[in-house]
């Protein structure tokens, strides 16, 4: 595998050398590209040692995406699973995973605090408001901290129109969703404002069980106090309830008999965050910025996969769970950025204090199991029923104060033409200090840790330009999976509390090369990257008999693979658009037990679950010269095929999907209609099953061919 990928390296650089013999003035608007993400300011991505993407304005709008995934998923490397009602799951540079490894942000400042991730952040995302999307892969935890791991994904907001602008849309699929939203704003003197809101709503969809509806707000106002300072205030409100249909068995997923096995379950969440930020150019080679910011969140669930039933042990009854998970954030950020000439150095460094407190309760339901026709010992679930509730037989009642203080800085210097070096670290401190209900202790959990990165830029052509970097990743574990019991098999009450206080923060190490070019005068622009990256200490989840997850810590891993991307417009008319990667997962060293008669022994060598070695996504744009304002494409999803267990007996082929887009904007008015799932293919977004001898696997079920249609009033008043 190496040897391919350095076979792949020198090809490529032969290939820029060619292109500079032919075309020598050839300038990359590929380099020339600016990111915010990965430096913490305004760079070059050719002053970039990382590999980065970016989603852009034009793109969004013309995806008219229903949810969040459908967007970022084409980044290449990127393989965002909806779960249903805009709930996901993430695979950058790690398997499909709800684990904290991914940071997720809105304008560089975390969605939710380090230690209470959720997997689940991005659906309180207003998509009707994003500007653009900047993604970073693999580790950067030296300038993010905690969770910065796999990915970091920075949704940056729209700002304030210079000219008085105004748009309202509705949009509505065959399957009972509908959406209405509105956005809005001006410049008016030294102030400009920005309002953007959505309403959805789901009503009798295509699976069982699965209404939801989400409302979001958000409001932006820029004072720009003089030429050199800047007030920016920017407030986020929404709320959202959505029913969990969960899962479904084999037969039901074949049959595409989409029937919830429960009519209870649900996941809400109501956040508020509002910040404050203070910018300040002290001359063209230094600027400074403060910001205040505040977050509230509530968050409940009925969770279907908290639903543990056993098909040998008592099968017509099982245990469900109901919990709640509150907290606020009060915290600040300060950084300066300083250029020097002297071998044009650029110094970025900052502090960040972040305090959070959050109270977790959970508690029993008894639950009734009525099973369909069958071999006794190999019989499904037809449906749950709620028999009882048991607010005193609890699973977790805890509080507890995250206090989170951390100090970066970064370094890059061009000593030379066309070569930049960068280096940059990072110290965290979390510190937990809690109350446990539930075994009457208290006390407090410190995890710290410095994370480096050093990397170098090479641009030896106008047209193209390689990086290579080492970088670290840290992720200590979360509140919620230190404080956790199970219930009891029989009975009401909750088996001996079990709390893992000594679970050790996961750390990575991650290194790669990668590059960029263009040819044909910039029509064609390619990117690379290869990567390797070994994790220790990693929590990962192992699906047990009971149909429920369990942590455990992996004492090594090892991630690596290969990221592409290109994109070719032969003509104004036409964009093509490829991307995709080829990744291993490896378990290096994870034992789970000693028990000779326990399948999960020794994991060495295995590939992890849910981890498909090729993924991609790539499209066809055309926009004829015969028709102006029209817009038409084709998208490919690919996803290959993956282990559906930690002990690799079974696999899930994947699928190829295909979905097609057209829009035409008349004057002020754009309509525009998808078909997402263009061939009706019965697909997954994920297949798992327990670790044990005749387990049967579980079906994320994805939609079947759906149409989306829209209209949308954009007002634009020029000055």
């Amino acid at each position: 595998m190496k040897k391919i990928y350095f076979i792949l390296l020198i090809i490529g650089q032969c290939v820029f050398a060619q292109n500079k013999i032919e075309k020598d003035t050839t300038k990359s608007q590929e380099l020339e590209n600016v990111f915010v993400t990965a430096n913490r300011t305004a760079t070059l991505r050719k002053e970039t040692p990382v590999a980065i993407s970016k989603i852009t304005a034009k793109t969004i709008n013309e995806t008219k995406a229903t949810a969040v995934y459908e967007i970022i998923n084409k980044t290449p490397g990127v393989l965002m699973a909806n779960i249903g009602n805009e709930q996901h799951m993430m695979s950058i540079r790690q398997p499909m995973t709800t684990n904290a490894y991914y940071l997720y942000l809105e304008d560089g400042l975390p969605i939710r605090p380090m230690g209470i991730f959720n997997h689940n952040a991005l659906l309180e995302i207003n998509q009707f408001n994003i500007q653009n999307i900047e993604v970073v892969k693999g580790p950067v935890s030296s300038l993010y901290g905690p969770e910065a791991v796999g990915g970091t994904i920075n949704l940056i907001s729209l700002k304030p129109p210079v000219n008085p602008e105004f748009k309202f849309g509705v949009q509505a699929d065959t399957y009972g969703y509908r959406r209405f939203q509105a956005a809005g704003g001006a410049t008016v003197g030294k102030v400009g404002f920005h309002i953007a809101g959505i309403s959805s709503l789901q009503e009798n969809g295509w699976m069982a069980y699965s209404d939801y509806n989400k409302d979001n707000l958000n409001a932006r106002i820029d004072y720009n106090i003089s030429p050199s300072t800047r007030l920016i205030s920017n407030t986020m409100y929404g709320k959202y309830y959505s029913d969990m249909s969960g899962t479904v068995n084999e037969d039901a997923f074949n049959n595409r008999t989409y029937k919830s096995t429960s009519n209870f379950t649900y996941r809400k969440s109501e956040a508020l965050r509002t910040r404050l930020t203070l910018e300040h150019d002290w001359n063209n080679n230094s600027s400074s910025y403060l910001t205040a910011y505040y977050r509230d969140n509530k968050l409940g669930q009925n969770p279907s996969y908290g639903i543990r039933w056993s098909p040998t042990v008592n099968p017509t009854t099982a245990k469900g769970e109901v919990n709640s998970n509150n907290f606020k954030s009060y915290g600040a950020i300060g950084q300066h950025t300083q250029k020097f000439d002297l071998l044009n150095t650029k110094i970025v460094a900052g502090a960040l204090y972040d305090y959070s407190p959050v109270t977790y309760r959970s508690y029993v339901l008894d639950l009734k199991a009525n099973l369909n026709p069958g071999e006794a010992g190999k019989q499904t679930v037809d449906s749950y029923e709620i028999i009882a509730e048991h607010p005193d037989s609890k699973l977790a009642d805890y509080t507890a104060d995250i206090i989170n203080t951390a100090g970066y800085a970064q370094v890059s210097i061009n000593p030379v033409n066309n070569l930049i070096f960068t280096v940059g670290g990072r110290y965290d401190n979390m510190k937990v200090k809690y109350n446990n209900a539930l075994d009457l202790s208290s006390g407090s959990k410190v995890y710290d840790k410095i994370t480096y990165k050093a990397g170098a830029n090479y641009n030896p052509f106008t047209f193209a330009g390689i990086y290579a970097n080492y970088s670290q990743g840290f992720a200590p574990p979360g509140i919620t999976s230190i404080f956790r019991t199970k219930p009891g098999t029989g009975g009401t009450t909750a088996v001996p509390a079990e709390f893992y206080y000594n679970l050790e923060p996961a750390t990575f190490n991650n290194v790669e090369i990668g590059g960029w070019f263009s040819l044909l005068e910039n029509k064609l622009n390619l990117d690379y990257a290869f990567y390797y990256m070994e994790g220790k200490n990693e929590l990962l989840n192992v699906k047990l008999a009971d149909n429920t997850t369990d942590y455990r810590s992996a004492g090594e891993t090892r991630h690596k693979g290969i990221e592409f991307g290109a994109t070719y417009k032969p003509s104004k008319q036409f964009n093509i658009r490829l991307g995709g990667t080829y990744a291993q997962h490896t378990y290096i060293d994870f034992k789970l037990s000693d028990k000779p008669s326990d399948p999960v022994q020794n994991l060495n060598g295995k590939e992890m679950p849910a981890a498909p070695r090729w993924s991609g996504n790539s499209e066809v744009s055309y926009y004829p010269n015969w028709l102006p304002n029209l817009r038409t494409s084709i998208e490919w999803q690919l996803v290959g095929s993956y282990y559906q267990d930690q002990i690799n007996t079974f696999k899930y082929s994947g699928y190829n999907l295909f979905n097609a887009r057209i829009g035409y904007q008349w004057r002020k008015i754009e309509i525009y209609g998808n078909v997402m799932n263009l061939t009706d293919k019965l697909y997954a977004y994920n297949v798992s099953r327990a670790n044990i001898a005749n387990a049967q696997p579980t079906y994320t079920a994805a939609a079947p061919r759906t149409f989306v249609f829209g209209i949308q009033y954009n007002f634009s008043l020029k000055k």
